[in-house]
Formats: structure tokens, sequence, C-alpha cells
């Protein structure tokens, strides 16, 4: 599957623009709609030069095909778009190996999608501490799951 233009939007919403290089909340050196590396694989460094609003959608569009492919690679069952999108969003904020460990991932692979959707409440936490930005995006992110955004 691949990405659709809702995936895209709920990245947008989350992440917001920077134009300038900033430390994201784990530490890395992150640009543009939340994007750590550059097209050519070198990581963003807190003197790298500012960025436009378009270098940024191209970057958050290559880095949600590298994370499109891996979350094709982890399903072992048929989605929806939504719950695609929900998906690869997840995988964007949380990273990758994060959704394929998770329960979230294993309650999809069964098919239990009902149980898969409960599970993004889970992760709103950081540093222990229940984050109002991350539990928007995950209520954002079940909204879409379900089917009902």
């Amino acid at each position: 599957m691949k990405i659709s233009d809702k995936c895209l939007e709920i990245v947008r919403a989350f992440e917001g623009f920077k134009a300038a290089p900033y430390l994201c909340p784990a530490g890395k050196w992150t640009i543009g709609y939340g994007s750590t590396f550059y097209e050519d694989g070198r990581r963003v460094s807190k003197d790298d030069p500012p960025i436009t609003k378009e270098r940024a959608d191209d970057l958050m569009r290559l880095t949600l095909v590298g994370f499109q492919t891996e979350v094709n690679a982890m399903l072992r069952v048929t989605v929806t778009q939504g719950q695609f999108d929900a998906l690869v969003d997840f995988a964007y904020n949380a990273g990758p190996a994060n959704l394929k460990s998770s329960t979230l991932m294993a309650k999809v692979n069964r098919g239990d999608f009902a149980g898969a959707a409960l599970e993004f409440d889970r992760w709103v936490y950081a540093g222990g501490v229940r984050l109002a930005g991350l539990t928007r995006r995950r209520d954002a992110e079940q909204a879409l799951f379900e089917g009902r955004a």
C-alpha cells in the first residue's frame, strides 16, 4: 500500500513546520516536518541552514516512503487505507522498531482491529509523563485507524 493525503496531513498537523534545525523531545536534531535526515542520508545538525516549506515537504514525503515500505513489510493482513495511514504516522513519530515490537502491531496482524485501535492510547508517555500533544496525535491516529477521520 501507499500513504494517502490523510497521512501527509496528520504528519504536517502534529509535527508542525520549523525551518531551522531544532532538538526534538527525543534529543535528535530535526528540521522541517520532523525530518532527522536529508535526501543524501546525512543527519540533520544544529549548524544546518534553514529550509523552505517546499523542501520540508519533500523531505517528509521521502521519509514517509521509507516508513511506508517498513509498515508494508510488517503487515500480515489486509488493512484499510485509514489503518495503513495511521500505522505509518505512528511509525514516523514513535519509530518503526517500536511499531514492529508493539502489541498494536501484533493485534493488527491477528486481525484484532478493535483491540489494535485501543493500543494507540498506550503510546502517549515520554519520561513517564502523559503528554497532551502525544495524546492528541494518538487520538487522531486512532480515529483514522477506525475510519472516523
